[in-house]
Formats: structure tokens, sequence, C-alpha cells
């Protein structure tokens, strides 16, 4: 054998490890291309039913949403009317009070008249 052929045949064994390996890494590539693909394949469908409930679930907190908007609004309905109210309470309050003070005074006049008047009648 000549110098040539065994380079030759050394390169032949070299070339046929190479292709081994690379043949064993895409096998191995392989499975966990196929294992990540069937994993992949169960999230998505877990993911499409956790999509779907979540979707039933926001249709259903819409729907209570709608029916309460009802009852809020007629809440905030309450409390404008109660605010008017109680504006009206005070303006009537304030403008009352001074007219009670006079009422009170007055009262008390005809009261101490009447009873100057009695005690008079009485001696």
């Amino acid at each position: 054998m000549t110098v040539g052929q065994i380079s030759l045949l050394i390169f032949a064994l070299a070339f046929l490890l190479l292709v081994l390996a690379i043949t064993i890494f895409l096998l191995r590539l392989t499975r966990s291309v196929s294992v990540l693909t069937s994993d992949l394949d169960t999230v998505v469908r877990s993911s499409n039913d956790l999509i779907a409930n979540t979707n039933l679930l926001v249709d259903d907190v819409n729907d209570k949403m709608a029916t309460l908007d009802v009852t809020v609004q007629a809440a905030a309905d309450l409390s404008a009317t109660i605010s008017d109210l109680n504006q009206s309470v005070r303006k009537t309050s304030s403008s009352v009070s001074g007219f009670g003070t006079a009422a009170k005074t007055g009262f008390a006049l005809v009261l101490s008249k009447l009873f100057s008047k009695s005690s008079k009648k009485a001696k």
C-alpha cells in the first residue's frame, strides 16, 4: 500500500465516522422533535380548552355586569335624588331658621303679654 492509498483509507474511515455521527445526531434530533411536537399538541389542546372556558366565563361575567348596570344606575339616581333633597332641606332650613327665631321672639312676647294680663285680672 502506498501513502496515497493509506491516506485515502483514513479519509474514508473519517468520512464514515462523520456520517455515522451525523446519522446518530439526526436520529436523536428527530426523536426530540417528535416528543416536542406531541407535547406541544397536548399544550395546544389544553390551551384551547382553557381559552374556551375563559370565553364562557367572560360571557357570564358580561351578562352579570349587564344585569348589575341597572342596579348601579338606580343607585346613582337615588344618590343624586338624595343629594338634591339634602340641598333643598338645607336651603329651607336656613330660610326657616331666621323665621323661627322671629317667631319664637314674637311667641314669647305674646305669652308674656297674656301672662301679664291674666296676672292683672287675678289681682
